[in-house]
């Protein structure tokens, strides 16, 4: 139990490699042999290959061994399924080893276990152990290496990869000319900040922690109480949603949404907006439209307050009506379908004192004036860019996204805002933290889909905040409004999961989405009746 529980403690933690270097040479000063380390590592990594292969009679393994001591690990793992009766080969492409991997190399040998240099012997194994480099690596895989890299990624054999595959940049998850694409990727100690960013997807497989007892005080000596990024549990998600609610609740206690969105064009971005809302469970939703679009909002979310404004002649919000005051919301959700003629509209949003949360062409709009626009705001705001709106926001940013923390964090800071970067692995910062969604599907990638985490954000947002109309008596109490917000990107991501589980990637359209967002919370929350 106490090791299932170090584990879970360990889940939220994502290190950089200078990180993780640290943190090790605190554990060797402290007395740790690198040689009792490397058994136990490799130790569990043999387990973990057990479970996932074993038993298998007879099956041929082929570990990939680098010079280093992600090489050595590889080398006590090729040991003890070389005693498991698996029939294991070495390929050893390099002739100098540090000198604990030397000694395993030689123990190996003194085995009986072959070692090759042609990486062609390895097409007859059933499973390969890559062990080739561990974090850290900064340069290109080139060459000899490179070739056989290439070679065996055409295989399509099954492949674990030791802490991260071979030639994926620790940091970054860029690969270094090439990279080994595993299926399986284990990942030793702490989460490497690489293995979940968008581009080391196509390498890194089904990814997994395998915890090696890091003391968490050496861990906190290197990232402090709260590290700097963080990947987003399903635990830490539901302790930040509004649930359970208090039996004395009512729906002005639970918060009032305004959603401004749509146009005669984009009709359907306000209704899935709406419907991601709705499922927020928020008290109370305004919705304010174009008047043309006011029936079928009414028919689409009966329960919510449609308003009809006045429109432009090509059916975007000219204005809002007089009945719409907006210090009356507990925060606005703004921007989806609302074309660009609809300025005025996301001005006077931009200068209320309520939580925003900011869209589509709400984005487009601050990319044209300039961000400096947002530095007044003293409400928080919520950037929700996908990839080209992140570009057109931030232009001086764009040499920064071959790392999303990186890019995320330094947007942050010059905004105030949280920024949200949409992609296959969401990355979020309010610049003093990043957090990041590790889990996703293709199916999310369908038009409508971030309307529907637009809605479901603000109506988040406007849960607590209702809730919260006297000053924190705590003084520079943190915001939960960073935490709500990861909280709707991965709800958001299990509902896209759950339902490309029931109707395949392809039936996934963000109508459909919006109506898995409760069964996903059901199924995720039924262990714990408290949530129910």
């Amino acid at each position: 139990m106490a090791v299932k529980n170090q584990l879970r403690s360990l889940q939220h933690i994502v290190v950089t490699a200078d990180q993780m270097r640290q943190i090790e040479e605190r554990v060797f000063a402290a007395g740790m042999p690198v040689p009792a380390l490397m058994e136990k590592v490799a130790g569990r990594i043999t387990q973990r290959i057990a479970a996932l292969f074993l038993p298998q009679p007879g099956l041929r393994v082929g570990i990939l061994v680098g010079p280093g001591h992600n090489g050595g690990d590889a080398l006590v793992v090729a040991r003890e399924l070389h005693f498991q009766g698996c029939q294991v080969v070495i390929y050893q492409p390099f002739t100098k080893l540090k000198e604990l991997t030397g000694h395993h190399a030689q123990y190996c040998s003194s085995l009986g276990i072959p070692t090759i240099e042609q990486v062609a012997a390895l097409q007859e194994c059933d499973l390969l152990v890559d062990g080739l480099f561990g974090f850290g690596l900064e340069r290109s895989l080139s060459g000899d290496i490179a070739s056989a890299v290439e070679q065996i990624n055409q295989w399509h054999k099954p492949i674990v990869s030791i802490d991260l595959p071979s030639g994926l940049h620790t940091d970054t998850g860029q690969a270094l000319g090439t990279a080994i694409q595993a299926t399986h990727t284990l990942c030793l100690g702490l989460w490497k900040q690489g293995l979940l960013q968008d581009q080391a997807l196509a390498y890194v497989g089904q990814a997994e922690l395998v915890d090696f007892d890091l003391p968490l005080a050496d861990i906190h000596a290197v990232l402090g109480d709260t590290p700097p990024v963080q990947r987003i549990t399903s635990e830490s998600a539901i302790a930040h949603l509004p649930l359970p609610r208090s039996l004395t609740a009512h729906k002005y206690t639970a918060g009032h949404l305004l959603l401004i969105c749509g146009s005669r064009r984009y009709a359907g971005a306000a209704i899935l907006s709406g419907l991601g809302a709705r499922a927020s469970g928020v008290g109370m939703l305004s919705i304010a439209v174009p008047a043309s679009l006011q029936p079928v909002l009414m028919a689409q979310l009966p329960e919510a307050l449609v308003v009809g404004c006045p429109e432009t002649p090509s059916g975007a919000i000219l204005c809002l009506p007089d009945e719409v005051q907006l210090d009356k919301y507990s925060a606005i959700a703004c921007g989806p379908g609302l074309t660009m003629e609809a300025k005025p509209v996301v001005r006077s949003v931009l200068g209320s004192s309520l939580p925003v949360v900011l869209d589509a062409d709400g984005l487009n709009m601050v990319a044209e004036w300039g961000t400096s626009m947002l530095e007044p705001r003293t409400a928080p705001t919520i950037l929700t860019p996908h990839l080209g709106e992140f570009k057109r926001l931030f232009p001086h940013l764009a040499e920064t996204l071959p790392c999303r923390v990186t890019a995320v964090r330094e947007a942050a800071a010059q905004t105030g805002a949280i920024v949200l970067l949409k992609g296959a692995r969401v990355t979020i910062s309010d610049s003093h933290t990043v957090w990041i969604n590790p889990a996703s599907t293709p199916a999310l990638a369908r038009g409508g889909s971030g309307d529907v985490l637009t809605g479901l954000i603000g109506g988040l947002l406007a849960q607590p905040l209702a809730q919260q109309q006297t000053p924190s008596p705590i003084p520079h109490s943190p915001s939960p409004i960073p935490n709500l917000v990861q909280s709707a990107v991965w709800w958001h991501s299990q509902a896209g999961i759950l339902a490309a589980q029931e109707r395949t990637e392809l039936g996934v359209d963000a109508h459909t989405l919006a109506h898995y967002l409760i069964p996903a919370l059901k199924t995720i929350c039924k262990s714990d009746r408290s949530f129910l």
